[in-house]
């Protein structure tokens, strides 16, 4: 095979390739273990027994430590990055964040998302809003976290 004859990698989708209620189920899983849920909690200061404490833990109705919501959120989000946010200007926000169920360390999380609106920036020529409802849900399908995100998104043609 020459050089000229091989094919593009997945590039993500820019802003002419989302349409509303297309869904993606996000082709990648993540199991959490104790170690990340650990270094998550050290990292961002967050000094809650329930998280790192396992006699603590043991001892709530949880009876083991969970997972930090915030970790379970980057998470959630990172699956997303190569169906809605890989040629992404930047986050707009998280909205609507609901955590329907716990996460505990061994759980392995899942992802899709759905498109919910699609328009170009009034500001930015060659950038566009792009809007997904993203479910986070676990090994067994149930729903763990859920969330709507605004990514601003470039077109095809404005990519650097």
């Amino acid at each position: 095979m020459s050089a000229g004859d091989a094919q593009v990698s997945w590039e993500g989708r820019f802003l002419e390739d989302f349409k509303v209620g297309d869904r993606y189920r996000h082709s990648h899983g993540r199991t959490i273990t104790q170690t990340d849920n650990t270094w998550f909690t050290l990292l961002t200061n967050n000094t809650h027994d329930i998280h790192y404490n396992a006699d603590y833990a043991s001892r709530t109705e949880f009876g083991r430590p969970l997972v930090v919501s915030t970790l379970t959120l980057a998470i959630v989000t990172g699956l997303s990055v190569d169906d809605v946010s890989r040629n992404a200007v930047a986050n707009l926000g998280w909205d609507d964040i609901v955590l329907s169920a716990p996460v505990f360390a061994g759980d392995t999380i899942y992802a899709e998302s759905e498109v919910l609106e699609v328009r170009p920036s009034r500001s930015r020529p060659g950038q566009g809003i792009v809007r997904v409802h993203t479910r986070g849900f676990n090994q067994d399908g149930v729903t763990v976290l859920e969330y709507d995100r605004t990514v601003l998104v470039y077109s095809r043609d404005a990519r650097p």
